[in-house]
């Protein structure tokens, strides 16, 4: 049987699956006539075939199925929460996002206690007062944090001030100007100035 064709063993199956071709099935029947290995084993499969047909059902035990049932694991109870949160992943996405950039932005908020100011050529800085002298032109924006700012010569940009006093005309700044004390004035002002930061390619 070992050195008959390989596709012998697939035509006994296929007989026996009652789904040989005639063609396939001449072939089968060649070959067992000449191959006593072959017959013998198409025989055994012959044999295994009607002994599982006869075979009877065996009648399930009394109470087997709540049996098996009881002993299966018990699935895990989630609580409404973790259920609401699989069930709303964006949601819960948007507010942790929330929650972080608001944790992030109140940093900040607090951390502005100390004075700072934009660098320009011509801006004289004393203590926490920037001052811009007359005759002189800063091209570009001003940014005050915890100081006032007083404007005799010309701004060719916006002017901010942040916790602090703005003293000049508006003749003589170009762009916007804008005080800031109250948080959410601050708060609006970082977002703003984050946006404009993210979409301002330099």
């Amino acid at each position: 049987m070992h050195t008959c064709p390989k596709e012998i063993v697939h035509y006994m199956h296929e007989r026996l699956d009652g789904e040989i071709s005639s063609e396939h099935d001449r072939v089968l029947t060649e070959h067992l006539q000449t191959c006593p290995d072959c017959q013998r084993h198409m025989d055994e499969l012959n044999r295994v075939v009607y002994l599982v047909g006869t075979l009877q059902a065996m009648p399930v035990p009394a109470g087997f199925t709540e049996r098996v049932m009881f002993r299966l694991p018990k699935p895990k109870l989630k609580s409404g929460v973790q259920r609401w949160l699989r069930r709303h992943p964006i949601l819960v996405a948007a507010a942790l996002f929330m929650i972080l950039m608001s944790a992030s932005l109140l940093s900040g908020y607090n951390d502005r206690s100390a004075f700072s100011v934009t660098e320009h050529p011509g801006m004289i800085v004393e203590g926490d007062r920037v001052t811009v002298p007359a005759g002189q032109t800063v091209k570009g924006d001003i940014v005050v944090t915890n100081g006032d700012l007083v404007i005799d010569g010309k701004v060719e940009g916006d002017v901010t001030v942040i916790n602090g006093k703005y003293m000049a005309s508006t003749a003589n700044v170009t762009g916007q100007i804008e005080e800031i004390d109250d948080t959410f004035e601050w708060l609006w002002y970082t977002i703003k100035d984050g946006t404009k930061k993210l979409f301002t390619f330099e």
